[in-house]
């Protein structure tokens, strides 16, 4: 056996046996596991592990029908997220409307394969873009095909609720903030979000932090005064249980900065 073969060998028995003590701790079904971690997953997981990106995974923050997110510890003992999109089972919905249109993102093959890592490298691309515009997001530290490893929001304890899910202190400070942040994003990353609701905020300590923006798009994009109007009006429709009203359309016009 060539060593290469032998290192390839010697990663996947370790990470099979990391894979089985995830299962162990979290009780997520096998079936659900190997749908994630297929043999070219579990091989890029050990080149990240023997470039000391990371050293274990430690639990599921959250698992999707794209993507399963986990704890991850470095070898410094410093706690990221580990996004893992899923290569056996395609679920994007519409995926082509968000990459179709961004010249970021020309000539690739659209085989189910290649079409997850290139919307792993756009997620990359666009956290990275949040925070050149100092937008609270997960900062990006590496990309690996559908692997992405970030920042990880929350304590030792347990990871950032939604905002779904968080008890709000100061709703209108929190309005503001969010409304400040589409600004930035539009204004200084020239980026849309195209999904932004209470499902994909996140609250640590009374701050908004905004994840999932795999299909953010460019302002220049096609559809980009579509998706802001959605975005917007998801806003203002969630922060009418705090009593606070807003214009639609005098929100757009702020945050393209049209007044």
């Amino acid at each position: 056996m060539s060593s290469e073969g032998f290192l390839e060998e010697k990663w996947l028995k370790k990470l099979d046996h990391q894979t089985q003590q995830i299962l162990n701790r979290t009780g997520l079904d096998r079936k659900t596991m190997d749908r994630v971690f297929d043999t070219s997953t579990l091989l890029d997981l050990g080149k990240l592990i023997s470039d000391h990106v990371i050293d274990i995974l430690d639990f599921p923050i959250s698992t999707g029908k794209e993507a399963i997110i986990f704890r991850g510890v470095t070898p410094k003992k410093e706690f990221v997220a580990a996004k893992i999109y899923r290569t056996s089972t395609l679920t994007f919905k519409h995926i082509s409307e968000y990459i179709a249109g961004d010249p970021r993102f020309k000539g690739f093959h659209k085989n189910r394969r290649e079409l997850v890592f290139e919307w792993a490298k756009k997620e990359f691309k666009n956290l990275e873009r949040l925070s050149e515009a100092k937008v609270r997001a997960p900062h990006p530290l590496k990309r690996l095909n559908n692997i992405l490893i970030m920042d990880y929001i929350g304590d030792a304890r347990k990871p950032a609720a939604s905002l779904k899910e968080t008890p709000i202190k100061n709703p209108e400070k929190m309005y503001n903030t969010l409304i400040e942040y589409m600004t930035r994003m539009y204004q200084n990353a020239e980026l849309v979000h195209a999904d932004l609701s209470e499902y994909n905020i996140l609250v640590y300590r009374q701050n908004p932090y905004i994840i999932d923006v795999g299909q953010g798009v460019l302002s220049d994009h096609p559809r980009a005064s579509e998706f802001l109007h959605r975005d917007i009006h998801n806003i203002i429709q969630f922060f009418r249980r705090y009593n606070i009203r807003a214009d639609e359309q005098k929100i757009f016009d702020q945050v393209t900065h049209k007044t």
